[in-house]
């Protein structure tokens, strides 16, 4: 393992130590499987993140190995050891599979991929990279991202490869290129949006010459598959700092790409908040979203934070009294983040999910101090269905105001009325609301058969049920009948 340089002898002496106890940990593991390739001719390290995050202290049971092995030859490697094995990546060189294990006297589930030696590089029409396969673990090095994800530990022995100084850097907490940014961003050009995912992921700095790259070359990124630029942001979006992330994403360029949306916001004042600007909103209600998530992580939450106010560039209007408005820019926001996802080929679902949290988001800001009808709370509550609970975490993370009387009123009128919410779900089954006769029921009583005047009148009932609550069954047929005699009419 590696030695304390005289630079920074304390953390790399930590570093030592927290890599020995990772390492002891998955060794069952990691070893058996090193020794099969030793046995087969070949050799094996672990590699990259692993490496990385083993020297921080925070190794997990994914781990990622590089190998001289062809991946013909580590199928027939592993295919024997492995409880599962896959071969979606093995275009890329790359075997996956999956390793039960018992590890400090319990059974663990390990993820394993094996990779073959390779350098990989983008031409300038490709949006796939082409696939090399190299012969040493140098050249394997010299061609990963950063040089924090250039170390290596060749198994089973256990020696320390870090040929481009990555422990210092890890040290220093900074992300750099094993070689030129401008040679590496030219190879997979997904690497300049992974300098901000990893900034925000570890909270490391970016060194000032991957930056400069990152602005002159945020252009290349467009040859990149939405599939890939939407994985990217997930995890930049999913990380303990994602604020830090975006806003390198935005002073580099690569934004105006992936998601111009979002450096759009720089130049719009929101109304309530004049002394900052709606970009700077965006990511403080990102954060104080993430202070509300109760179940880890939550990219619906997260998104519809990012997303809230990106109507308000293209609602923006001077009022004659000098105030700034944004009428319906909520709306607008809710077709700009169907666009903008679809685009960036996320799930329907998740793209229905976030847009209506984004066209939802002002609903609250009509309550006031509370002279909602019970009609208008159940409409809030039907409204928001599912995402009622991420609907009270955006409205509540939404409120940025440094005047704390207005703040703490706001949050007062919102405690109030999940107040109201709660009283009425367990008198009224707020979250299952329909009307109170079924289909069956309304063509019974109406001597009529399946067709649109059923729906009619099942609409009829509803939009009744959410004006007045529960009715008495007589009573429900009554209106029924009444609505009845006017449409024939």
């Amino acid at each position: 393992m590696p030695n304390a340089n005289e630079d920074n002898p304390r953390a790399l002496s930590q570093a030592q130590q927290r890599a020995v106890s990772e390492l002891l940990r998955v060794s069952p593991v990691a070893d058996d499987l090193a020794r099969r390739f030793q046995e087969a001719g070949f050799s094996l390290a672990l590699v990259g993140g692993s490496v990385r995050d083993a020297l921080l202290g925070r190794l997990g049971n994914d781990l990622d190995f590089t190998t001289d092995a062809r991946p013909e030859d580590v199928l027939k490697i592993v295919r024997p050891w492995a409880d599962a094995v896959w071969e979606v990546g093995i275009a890329f060189g790359t075997v996956g599979c999956q390793k039960d294990a018992r590890v400090d006297g319990a059974e663990q589930r390990f993820q394993v991929e094996v990779t073959t030696y390779r350098s990989e590089a983008y031409d300038r029409t490709s949006r796939k990279p082409e696939v090399s396969y190299g012969d040493s673990i140098e050249e394997d090095l010299v061609r990963r991202d950063f040089t924090v994800n250039a170390m290596a530990v060749a198994l089973p022995e256990k020696e320390f490869i870090d040929p481009h100084s990555g422990l210092d850097d890890l040290a220093e907490r900074v992300l750099r290129t094993p070689g030129t940014p401008e040679e590496s961003f030219s190879d997979d050009p997904l690497r300049m949006m992974r300098a901000a995912r990893f900034a925000a992921q570890l909270d490391f700095e970016v060194a000032p010459e991957v930056v400069a790259a990152m602005k002159a070359m945020a252009g290349r990124i467009e040859i990149v598959s939405a599939e890939r630029v939407r994985d990217e942001l997930n995890k930049l979006i999913l990380s303990p700092h994602p604020a830090k992330g975006l806003a390198l994403l935005v002073d580099t360029g690569l934004a105006d790409h992936v998601l111009p949306e979002l450096p759009a916001l720089r130049l719009e004042r929101d109304e309530h908040h004049r002394h900052k600007d709606v970009y700077d909103h965006t990511l403080i209600v990102l954060e104080q979203a993430m202070a509300l998530e109760t179940d880890g992580p939550d990219l619906t939450l997260r998104l519809a934070a990012l997303l809230h106010d990106i109507g308000k560039p293209k609602t923006r209007r001077f009022e004659n009294d000098g105030r700034v408005s944004f009428h319906h820019h909520e709306v607008v926001g809710a077709k700009m983040t169907k666009k903008r996802m679809t685009a960036l080929k996320y799930s329907n679902e998740l793209i229905k999910d976030v847009s209506r949290l984004v066209e939802l988001h002002l609903r609250f800001h009509g309550y006031g101090t509370g002279e909602w009808t019970d009609s208008a709370v159940r409409r809030y509550v039907r409204d928001a269905g599912p995402l009622l609970d991420r609907l009270h975490k955006l409205t509540r993370s939404d409120c940025t105001t440094r005047n704390k009387r207005k703040a703490t009123a706001l949050s007062r009128a919102y405690d109030g009325l999940e107040e109201r919410i709660a009283r009425l779900q367990e008198q009224e089954e707020l979250d299952s609301i329909r009307p109170d006769l079924d289909g069956n029921e309304i063509m019974e009583i109406l001597d009529v058969g399946p067709g649109p005047a059923i729906g009619k009148a099942y609409k009829f009932l509803l939009e009744l049920r959410l004006e007045n609550g529960p009715m008495e069954r007589d009573a429900a047929v009554a209106a029924l009948k009444e609505w009845w005699a006017t449409q024939e009419a």
